[in-house]
């Protein structure tokens, strides 16, 4: 592929985000406390978001590791973290869910294996191809956007699975409804797992400096912004003692 069709792919992926993302915010996805039967056929949930997070896994490590570029050292920073947060989506984080008998739209499925494919694919191929040893030298290890986004990265994974860990823990093992979350980030905002997550690939964008890391966060503000928000109303539509000054997504600010 030439560079420059592979870069035409990557800023054509961001404006689609952008372009839809006044459809996105209108549309609540039907898994988790949202699910619905509306959607068409269902699958186990467990079994969905494995289904759904290996493409990101899959698709980045052969594009990185059967890339025909230098693989600069830097670059296997990259690649250990991007593939750090997917084994903990894929393999670990379905199986700890107290969800036993809740299913997904298999539409929903399906449409999370493209979009993880699409973003799996422009950053293995990036920097399993394209990257090379000027853009990353081994100074780059002393740069700031190396040191700053490795940071910015790290302090969102733990913001995330602080607070995964916390919705999983809200129930007993046999235990259904829901509870209001209290401790840990919950104190700012309604879902601090989706914060974490937008903060980790901030992170990630800043620590590679590259386009494509800057489509798959602006993808994936696109996507989990419209899912804080709708998670926030139905927090406060369910629980008339729900706390006030708690935001959706960003702290003191929305």
């Amino acid at each position: 592929m030439k560079e420059s069709t592979f870069y035409l792919i990557v800023y054509a992926w961001i404006a689609i985000a952008i372009f839809i993302f006044p459809v996105i915010i209108r549309v609540v996805v039907p898994y988790g406390r949202h699910a619905t039967k509306k959607w068409g056929a269902m699958i186990d949930n467990r079994i969905g978001w494995m289904l759904m997070e290996l493409p990101a896994l899959l698709v980045f490590a052969g594009f990185y590791l059967f890339g025909s570029g230098t693989h600069p050292c830097v670059t296997w920073v990259f690649f250990s973290l991007w593939v750090l947060h997917y084994i903990n989506r894929t393999v670990i984080f379905p199986f700890r869910l107290r969800t036993k008998g809740k299913k997904m739209p298999i539409a929903i499925v399906f449409m999370s294996i493209g979009f993880n494919f699409m973003n799996g694919f422009i950053n293995g191929y990036y920097l399993g191809t394209l990257a090379s040893e000027a853009q990353y030298p081994a100074s780059y290890f002393f740069d700031p956007r190396f040191f700053g986004g490795l940071f910015i990265f790290f302090f969102g994974m733990f913001v995330n699975w602080q607070s995964d860990n916390i919705l999983i823990h809200l129930r007993k093992p046999g235990e259904t409804g829901y509870i209001i979350p209290q401790k840990g980030f919950f104190h700012f905002v309604s879902c601090p797992n989706h914060l974490g997550e937008i903060i980790e690939w901030a992170g990630f964008a800043f620590l590679t400096w590259s386009s494509p890391a800057l489509a798959f966060f602006v993808w994936t503000l696109v996507n989990l912004m419209p899912r804080a928000l709708h998670h926030h109303k139905w927090y406060k539509d369910t629980f008339s003692d729900y706390p006030p000054d708690r935001k959706a997504l960003f702290p003191f600010i929305l």
